[in-house]
């Protein structure tokens, strides 16, 4: 199978060069039973990892905060608690998300191909749940069913007829058309939990077969996730800490001061203006270049903003390099694709945007909309340092904008049959989390799902480039030939460049800090959340 993946480029740096050892790289094995003779290295490690430290407790600082532990539907797309089901739980096939490579999970081998629309999949041998329950091939079928019907992934799994339980070891999967290339990375969206799981227990504590199981579960700002080895787990990344804590820590400078005092070992999105005090402090503080992004949306039912020439006013009215120099201090990628340009599956799009007011003056003329009056609805968190710049780069070209900071509620943005409570939107977000094969991160925001149903509402637009997209997407998603399916991609990147009702400003490099000589084992990803599948408390 042709695996969709992404190179990241990683800046680190090290407080003394006494801890650069101890920034080396995580090595995940993938493994088709527990410590069976059969057992195999990930795709793209090729040689296995030292035994690992054991004892003490894992520590982090969480910049995110949810209450929602429901591993159906990827947590609702939560960064906080989708990191946690990463440790908790296990897909047939699971993500590293260091490199977006595929590993044996459940599965003990890769799909068996019966015809183009027909795989079955092998349980590995001695999975079992932390409650020691054996995991069946109906506790799979159920979590497909379960999260095939659900909003937020239900998208992604669209390709799939049916999962059902083909006998004790056996999970059949038909599909609605052939989807080879693509398959396994999409099958790791489903995290395993048993089928006996009542609503409420799902959402409480619900119980999975990876590595660790939750003992406490508290996601509001100033609470605590822990964790506590699962005694059952028979896969290849057995926990080697006594226990794990997760401290959520929304405050940028309470997770500064934790880990400046080490009362973590790792710290989750550390603001630019905050790294030179970590490495002056004796901490690591690496950026690695993904996905991550500031964006606009536009209420496209609204005029103008129906109009995509006022949208593109925007992007050439917005100076990006300045943003990316002063409010990133450089940890960020101008804008030449939807895909970052170290993607493998990146294309220049026929559309870049570079800073140009007169451009922007001449489509808003064009577009009958040289005065604008608006309200930027800024979120609340990491982008808020940008909107004073782009306030007056808007203000300039006659774009008047008034600046409306606040938390986010996305629940306020869900109807399809209601008017849009809003101009324009400045909030950031990454799918990569999820995954990062093209058709998944464009399923996420333009698919036909309460991103283009409820937020932008593209999905109305008259002109007909979003069924135009969908077209293209679906195309190919069905072509098998790997050539033709990046040039219909390319089509559908070009679309949105044209077209942006929603799309980003720049890739941001994420920050994450950590304590190289209280952890090892640890490497930092690049999109939100913090991995610690085969990391060792050393102190």
């Amino acid at each position: 199978m042709n695996e969709v993946k992404a190179s990241l480029s990683r800046r680190t740096f090290l407080a003394g060069g006494a801890v650069a050892a101890a920034a080396a790289g995580l090595t995940l094995a993938g493994c088709g039973g527990g410590g069976s003779t059969d057992s195999k290295p990930a795709e793209g490690n090729s040689t296995p990892a030292a035994e690992p430290a054991k004892g003490g407790t894992l520590t982090g600082g969480c910049a995110y905060t949810s209450t929602n532990v429901n591993p159906v539907g990827l947590n609702g797309g939560s960064a906080l608690m989708l990191a946690a089901t990463w440790h908790v739980f296990e897909g047939l096939y699971d993500l590293d998300l260091h490199t977006y490579k595929t590993y044996n999970a459940l599965a003990a081998a890769d799909p068996v191909k019966v015809s183009d629309t027909e795989y079955e999949v092998t349980l590995r041998d001695g999975a079992k749940f932390s409650n020691g329950t054996a995991v069946t091939t109906a506790d799979v079928a159920n979590a497909f069913e379960k999260n095939m019907l659900d909003a937020t992934c239900g998208a992604f799994l669209s390709f799939i007829d049916s999962v059902a339980a083909k006998d004790d070891k056996t999970v059949s999967i038909k599909l609605k058309y052939a989807f080879d290339a693509l398959l396994k990375g999409r099958l790791s969206v489903v995290k395993v939990f048993p089928a006996s799981l009542t609503e409420e227990q799902l959402k409480t504590m619900p119980i999975g077969s990876g590595p660790w199981k939750y003992d406490t579960v508290n996601g509001d700002d100033g609470g605590t996730i822990a964790y506590l080895p699962n005694e059952n787990y028979t896969g290849s990344l057995k926990a080697t800490a006594d226990s794990m804590k997760w401290s959520i820590l929304l405050d940028a400078t309470a997770r500064t001061t934790a880990l400046q005092e080490s009362t973590i070992q790792v710290m989750e999105n550390v603001p630019d203006a905050n790294g030179d005090q970590l490495l002056a402090a004796g901490a690591t503080v690496e950026y690695i270049q993904g996905f991550n992004q500031p964006f606009f949306m536009f209420n496209t039912l609204k005029a103008p903003f129906d109009d995509y020439r006022v949208r593109q006013a925007f992007y050439y009215a917005v100076d990006v390099e300045k943003l990316i120099s002063n409010q990133m201090a450089g940890h960020a990628a101008s804008i030449t694709g939807f895909l970052p340009e170290d993607h493998a599956n990146y294309h220049k799009a026929a559309t870049i945007y570079k800073y140009d007011p007169a451009k922007a003056k001449s489509l808003l003329k064009e577009a009958g909309a040289e005065s604008v009056t608006l309200t930027l609805v800024v979120n609340n968190n990491w982008v808020k340092e940008l909107a004073p710049q782009i306030k007056n780069d808007l203000d300039a070209v006659g774009i008047n904008c008034t600046i409306n900071e606040q938390k986010i509620n996305w629940a306020e943005y869900a109807a399809s049959d209601s008017t849009l409570a809003y101009d324009v939107m400045l909030t950031p977000g990454d799918p990569t989390c999820f995954g990062n094969d093209p058709d998944l991160l464009m399923s996420w925001w333009y698919g036909d799902n309460i991103w283009t149903q409820g937020r932008t509402c593209w999905q109305k637009a008259k002109d007909g480039k979003w069924a135009e997209l969908q077209t293209l997407m679906q195309s190919a998603r069905e072509e098998a030939d790997a050539k033709k399916q990046q040039d219909l991609w390319n089509q559908c990147f070009d679309i949105l460049a044209e077209q942006v009702p929603l799309y980003p400003l720049f890739h941001r490099a994420v920050a994450t800090g950590y304590r190289a000589e209280k952890i090892t084992g640890f490497q930092p990803i690049a999109t939100t959340g913090l991995v610690f599948l085969g990391a060792s408390a050393t102190a």
